[in-house]
């Protein structure tokens, strides 16, 4: 058969399952020594040992990836990419000793963010972006997820997603869209909570789902998102925000658990979210509630780590009640300015206790299913979306070994090559 592209001679190659990996059974990476595949307009057409391509297969363009290790771009299902300002300060004020949650009283932490971020036209909130996303798939990353939530009224947040929609033509990634009006309380909404949520029910959603099919057109899925914490969003405001969401078509997230137990990732489960994120502090009976469901369990542990915390998601607990766990690397100013999934797999091997091979489909296949794309995104499978990376590197092992350094030497998106060392 005649390919556009013919990949081959890797030293190993990741194929991951095509669909989500549950509890124990994480980290089933699909081993191939000496493997490759092929591409055919931006799609994976088999993947197998090199002497069988070759015999089958000839292509306008061979790559011999000798030496390499072949795998999925990581799937980053929690990002708050897009930010304008600074919050460098924040950060000696909590190695000084002030919690979060101090700064967020304050006047800090989100609140910060959005008074920058309001004052941001659509293109500055572009160009500030941009360098983000670049720098996540020169490590890697070929689908990343990003959130609004740091305009927290109208006019800001649907800038933000006219951002999106913009970057989504700029930048060689799948960007996938989530609408986060509900991050925090304005502060011109601080005595007056419920006031916020019915403007968010009433008003922001519906305009918002507007002007994303205005955007991008119907098909594209929006998500809409929840900070349901202590200081923020309650569980009831919560559900009330997304059943009105899941009305108006939006797939479903939430913000769950991160410093204190509000019930949310219960909430998740039952409204049939596509994740509960964060779920540092989730008790068993919400893990096992988790277990059995297809909302995915989507661990953030740059964000601890960031924080100097020493709580992280019990990952194990997840596995143990056949949860479907991902990883994410919850980029943002404050907490996780970590923009390497590379990074965020050397923190979860380490603290969650994830070997590489679970921390490697944490952050591909399960983080497709994640965003209800793993039909499509996070394994090698044939019909998929050619995403993938080579690693210089001489097994899988070393990611999660090493860390601080960038191991990518290659990046394939859509099979076209979209960054090289």
């Amino acid at each position: 058969m005649k390919v556009d592209t013919l990949i081959h001679s890797a030293r190993q190659l990741l194929a991951l399952t095509p669909r989500a990996q549950r509890g124990r059974s994480l980290g089933d990476l699909q081993l191939l020594p000496d493997g490759g595949l092929a591409i055919r307009e931006g799609r994976i057409v088999e993947v197998g040992p090199t002497r069988d391509l070759l015999s089958r297969h000839t292509a306008d363009q061979q790559i011999d990836a000798h030496g390499l290790i072949l795998m999925p771009g990581f799937v980053d299902s929690h990002t708050h990419a897009m930010w304008t300002g600074d919050r460098t300060e924040e950060f000696q004020r909590g190695i000084a000793g002030e919690s979060y949650s101090e700064i967020l009283a304050a006047g800090g932490g989100i609140l910060s963010t959005v008074r920058h971020t309001r004052q941001a036209s659509t293109d500055q909130l572009v160009q500030e972006t941009l360098p983000r996303l670049k720098h996540m798939l020169a490590h890697g990353t070929t689908t990343c997820e990003i959130k609004t939530g740091y305009g927290l009224e109208l006019e800001t947040e649907l800038r933000m997603l006219e951002a999106i929609a913009r970057l989504r033509q700029l930048v060689p990634m799948t960007l996938v869209a989530t609408f986060l009006p509900a991050h925090a309380l304005p502060e011109e909404y601080a005595s007056r909570p419920e006031d916020y949520v019915r403007v968010v029910i009433e008003t922001m959603l519906p305009e918002a789902m507007l002007r994303w099919r205005t955007l991008v057109g119907d098909p594209e899925p929006l998500f809409a998102d929840v900070f349901c914490e202590k200081g923020a969003f309650g569980l009831d405001q919560a559900r009330r925000i997304l059943e009105r969401a899941r009305d108006l078509g939006y797939l479903l997230k939430i913000h769950a658990d991160e410093f204190e137990t509000l019930g949310a990732a219960r909430l998740a489960v039952e409204l049939g979210a596509a994740s509960a994120d964060h779920l540092v502090v989730t008790p068993w009976e919400d893990i096992q509630a988790l277990g059995p469901s297809s909302t995915v369990a989507v661990s953030l542990p740059g964000t601890p780590f960031g924080l100097g915390e020493l709580s992280f998601t019990p990952a194990h607990q997840l596995l143990e009640a056949n949860a479907l766990l991902a990883l994410a690397s919850d980029l943002n100013p404050g907490t996780s300015p970590c923009e390497s999934m590379q990074m965020i797999i050397a923190i979860a091997c380490r603290y969650l206790r994830l070997t590489p091979a679970q921390a490697i489909a944490a952050s591909t296949i399960n983080a497709a299913a994640a965003l209800r794309r793993e039909e499509q995104l996070g394994s090698l499978t044939p019909g998929k979306q050619a995403d993938l990376m080579a690693l210089e590197v001489p097994s899988y092992l070393h990611l999660g070994y090493q860390y601080g350094t960038n191991l990518v030497k290659w990046v394939m998106q859509r099979g076209q090559l979209v960054y090289s060392s």
